[in-house]
């Protein structure tokens, strides 16, 4: 299925891009930091910053770096102010993007998305005009060893989840966006701690690129995924498995 292979395009980057420790751990720190602003501190109370926390643990983060994040939040006022960003627009060969932000200069962060977007041949578009060709959901996944297809597809639906995907390496539970925390709080109580939980957009439609079109592409998310303020970058696209080996050779 092309979801399942685009799917896999972008954990192979993913791969490349956890070299950056440095930089990724930045971008979890200001997740947990803004998560416990908004919320409360204690992550039994807060699902956002449980999330957080979570998807730091996964990343290997220490558990004192974790409290540090969470203590900073909950310090006296002062630091950063974080807000909230979603930009949108066409990358090279009319590929969608999504760019998900938490910044404190809101100038500073649209010119340097404006300009990345510019320089490898796309456009910045107004809110909402990339975002139709996505489906907002939430998406929890465990390894495959925590249980049998069918016994997570039983979970998944007493949880209230929308669908399961289950092969060889993994169980995929997807959600609505307003049952996300109760359907992941539910599968972790029955199944375990997830191997990742968190919001997600997914294209409806997809555009395939050969090796040419998949490097310009490529080169713009990469720029993106670079920049300290940008959190998380969804595209529609797909690379055939071929052409992506050519791509990491």
């Amino acid at each position: 299925m092309a979801g399942h292979s685009h799917a896999k395009n972008i954990m192979h980057r993913k791969g490349v891009q956890d070299a950056k420790r440095g930089r990724i751990y930045a971008k979890l720190i200001r997740e947990i930091t803004v998560s416990a602003r908004q919320g409360l501190p204690d992550p039994a109370f807060n699902p956002r910053l449980r999330a957080a926390m979570a998807a730091a643990r996964q990343a290997n983060m220490t558990k004192d770096t974790i409290d540090r994040a969470v203590n900073k939040a909950s310090g006296a006022a002062g630091g950063e102010d974080y807000v909230e960003v979603r930009y949108e627009g066409y990358g090279p060969n009319g590929v969608a993007v999504i760019v998900e932000t938490l910044t404190d200069n809101r100038n500073r962060t649209a010119g340097d998305v404006r300009s990345a977007f510019v320089k490898y041949g796309g456009a910045l578009g107004e809110t909402n005009s990339v975002s139709f060709l996505f489906n907002r959901l939430g998406a929890i996944r465990d390894p495959a060893a925590v249980a049998s297809a069918d016994a997570m597809l039983e979970a998944a639906i007493e949880a209230g989840a929308d669908d399961v995907q289950s092969d060889d390496e993994a169980h995929e539970v997807t959600c609505g966006i307003d049952d996300f925390f109760a359907v992941r709080d539910a599968l972790e109580t029955r199944i375990g701690a997830p191997e990742s939980a968190k919001l997600d957009w997914r294209p409806t439609t997809e555009v395939t690129l050969d090796e040419e079109k998949a490097r310009g592409v490529l080169k713009l998310l990469d720029v993106l995924e670079d920049n300290d303020d940008v959190q998380n970058v969804y595209a529609n696209f797909d690379i055939p498995e071929d052409v992506m080996q050519r791509l990491s050779a």
